[in-house]
C-alpha cells in the first residue's frame, strides 16, 4: 500500500502553497479575489468559510476538515487535472458510458426538462447532457467555486443560445434559493455524476439523496454516477497518482485555510496519503503531520503529534444493492442502470416516489 509521496507533491507546491501547473489565471482569482464583474449574474451567496465545523473538526480526537473545503477555486482547478490523469478511472470510465447511453435517456427524461446540477465544477459532462437532452427548459448549476461557476455559465450561453442558464453560488448542502425560469418546464432532472455521492457518510448521503427528491419534486429524474470499485491497488493509484496532483490538491486545503481562517498552516510539513478502508469499504484522504507543531487556525491553537493525520474527504464505494437501498429510503425509485465492463461506474437512473 502506498502511504507518502512528499516529493511528487510538493513539487507541484511554490513556497507560497500555491501549485505552480495550474491553468492561467487561477492564481489571482482565488476566494476573495474575485472579480465583482464576474459573479454579478451568480444567484445566492458565497458561504462563510469560518464555521464551527473546521475549529471542531480540527480540535477532535480524530482530527478532520469538511470536504469543501477541497474546492475553492484553485482547489477547483486541481481536481479538473485530476480527471485528467492517467490513474483517475472514473472520469474516463463515466464519460464513456454518458456517451454511450445519453441518447436513451434524454428520451426517457423527455423534453422540456429543468435540469439542475450540485456541484458543476467545468462543465464537460454537462454540456454531453445538455448537447443530448430535449429543449430543456433551462439549466441551473450549483456550486461553491464563484470564479468557475460564473466562467462556465458564460460558456455555456454562448454554446446554448436558446438555453436559460441560471448559476447558483453556494455550497449545496445549505438550504439554497433556487432561481425562477422564465419558462415553464415540464420536470426536473437532477444531474449528479462523478461518484460524489461517495463523499458523504451512508446516513448523510441518504438525507442528501432526500433533498435531492424534495427539489426534483414529483415525477422528477434523478441521472447519478457512482463508483463501487473496491480493488484497493487501482483505488490507491487513482487516489495518489504518480505525478502527485491529487497530493497537491489535498495540500491545498492547508493554503486555503491559510487564505480565509488566518490560519498559519506549512504545507510542507505535512504530507498527502491515501488509504483503503475495507472494514468501511471507503478510500480515505489524509494530510499527515510530518513533526510536532503548532498552527493558528482563526485565533485558536491547533496542535499535531508527528504523524498525526487530518482526514479531508470520505470517498465510500457503494455496492450496487446498497446503493439501491440507500435511493429508495431517499424517495427515489431506480428505473435503468448502465455498469461499465469491469462494473466500477455505473450511471444511475431514477424517479421520485411517494415517500
Amino acid at each position: 500500500m502506498n502511504a507518502l509521496m512528499p516529493a511528487a507533491a510538493l513539487s507541484l507546491l511554490s513556497p507560497n502553497g500555491f501549485p505552480d501547473d495550474v491553468p492561467d489565471g487561477v492564481r489571482d482569482r482565488v476566494p476573495g479575489n474575485v472579480p465583482d464583474d464576474v459573479i454579478d449574474d451568480v444567484i445566492g451567496d458565497v458561504p462563510d468559510d469560518v464555521p464551527d465545523d473546521v475549529i471542531n473538526g480540527l480540535c477532535a480526537e480524530r482530527k478532520h476538515l469538511p470536504c469543501r473545503l477541497l474546492y475553492d477555486d484553485l482547489g477547483a482547478a486541481l481536481f479538473d487535472q485530476i480527471c485528467g490523469v492517467e490513474e483517475y478511472y472514473p472520469t474516463r470510465a463515466e464519460l464513456a458510458l454518458l456517451g454511450d447511453h445519453l441518447p436513451h435517456l434524454a428520451a426517457t427524461v423527455g423534453a422540456r426538462a429543468r435540469i439542475l446540477e450540485p456541484g458543476s465544477g467545468t462543465g464537460h459532462k454537462t454540456r454531453l447532457l445538455l448537447s443530448a437532452m430535449q429543449a430543456p427548459a433551462c439549466y441551473v448549476p450549483i456550486d461553491v467555486s464563484a470564479t468557475q461557476l460564473a466562467d462556465n455559465a458564460e460558456s455555456l450561453r454562448r454554446e446554448f443560445p436558446d438555453l436559460e442558464v441560471l448559476p447558483v453560488c453556494g455550497d449545496y448542502l445549505a438550504p439554497l434559493r433556487l432561481p425562477t425560469p422564465a419558462r415553464s418546464f415540464d420536470a426536473t432532472l437532477v444531474f449528479f455524476p462523478g461518484s460524489t455521492i461517495g463523499n458523504f457518510h451512508p446516513d448523510e448521503a441518504c438525507t442528501f439523496l432526500a433533498r435531492l427528491a424534495d427539489l426534483a419534486e414529483p415525477g422528477g429524474w434523478l441521472l447519478l454516477g457512482a463508483d463501487a470499485n473496491t480493488d484497493e491497488d487501482s483505488l490507491l493509484r487513482a487516489y495518489d497518482d504518480e505525478a502527485g496532483v491529487t497530493a497537491a490538491f489535498n495540500l491545498n486545503v492547508l493554503s486555503h485555510l491559510n487564505r480565509s481562517h488566518a490560519a498559519t498552516f506549512d504545507p510542507a510539513a505535512f504530507l498527502h496519503r491515501a488509504v483503503w478502508n475495507a472494514a468501511h469499504s471507503r478510500v480515505e484522504m489524509h494530510l499527515v503531520s510530518r513533526r510536532r507543531q503548532v498552527v493558528q487556525v482563526a485565533g485558536r491553537a491547533i496542535g499535531f503529534e508527528r504523524g498525526e493525520a487530518i482526514v479531508t474527504e470520505h470517498c465510500y464505494k457503494h455496492s450496487a444493492p446498497a446503493l439501491t437501498a440507500m435511493l429508495h429510503r431517499a424517495g427515489w425509485s431506480v428505473k435503468e442502470t448502465y455498469p461499465d465492463a469491469q462494473r466500477r461506474m455505473t450511471l444511475w437512473l431514477a424517479r421520485t416516489t411517494t415517500r
